[in-house]
């Protein structure tokens, strides 16, 4: 989930690995990466852990890898990074109602947060997370924002882009619940604006979608149109995007 589309150096390896993870391309960026340091076994598995968020599939390799990277975590931030992954694939599961396992995300969340320090990069993805769980499992918002919250401070500092844009957005769906018009429409647009300019294909459909839900006509449609477009471009993923893509049916009644 995190990464600013950019790495330090220009690092090649790292640069065609985010080009193929913006373009839902999970399972050759993980292919790039040798899995025998604790770091490239992370990043192999946040990769896997994505795909299975996005498509519905691949949940086993995901798994294979995080036992990997467990196995080769040895200080307590890679411990919390690992415990972190198995958090968010359980929550994953738990959303996409493959199997309820909602009490070992909560659990895996928990141990990384004794494990990862305040002020930690980590700790941002981490309050990111336990966001999710606390709107989408828990459903509770004010949980849910003050994480929210937490994470958009830490990826601030920590200047990382690409987790900013998911603060934004989730931020954003929290005001629209609340019928805050115009703080949804700041926080959706500054999400896709961030997602636009990383390249971060596979993110900007729901973008636009999201971004659509506060505009009136004729931008809304054109909005979804160009959600459509990409959608189709990246062969249907994110998946559980597609019920928000479908058009209405001809003669069909709106409210």
């Amino acid at each position: 989930m995190s990464g600013n589309g950019t790495t330090a150096g220009d690092d090649p390896l790292q640069t065609a690995v985010w080009r193929l993870r913006s373009r839902a391309c999970w399972a050759d960026a993980a292919a790039l990466l040798r899995s025998g340091t604790p770091a490239a076994a992370l990043q192999r598995t946040a990769l896997l852990v994505e795909r299975c968020l996005y498509t519905e599939a691949g949940w086993q390799d995901a798994e294979d890898a995080l036992r990997a990277a467990e196995a080769l975590a040895h200080t307590d931030e890679e411990r919390g990074a690992a415990a972190c992954e198995r958090g968010y694939l359980a929550y994953s599961a738990t959303l996409h109602g493959v199997r309820d396992r909602a009490d070992e995300a909560r659990s895996a969340l928990g141990r990384a947060a004794a494990l990862i320090p305040p002020g930690s990069p980590g700790r941002a993805l981490l309050d990111f997370r336990r966001g999710l769980i606390a709107e989408n499992l828990a459903r509770s918002p004010q949980a849910a924002r003050a994480a929210y919250r937490r994470a958009h401070a830490g990826a601030t500092a920590h200047h990382d882009p690409l987790l900013l844009s998911f603060t934004w957005r989730h931020l954003a769906g929290l005001a629209l619940r609340e019928g805050e018009l115009a703080d949804a429409r700041h926080g959706f647009a500054e999400s896709l604006r961030i997602r636009e300019e990383l390249g971060y294909l596979v993110g900007t459909a729901p973008a636009l979608v999201s971004l659509a839900e506060t505009e009136t006509e004729p931008e809304a449609s054109r909005l979804r149109e160009e959600a459509r477009r990409l959608f189709r471009l990246l062969g249907g993923v994110p998946t559980w995007l597609a019920a928000h893509l479908t058009p209405p049916s001809p003669g069909a009644a709106t409210a």
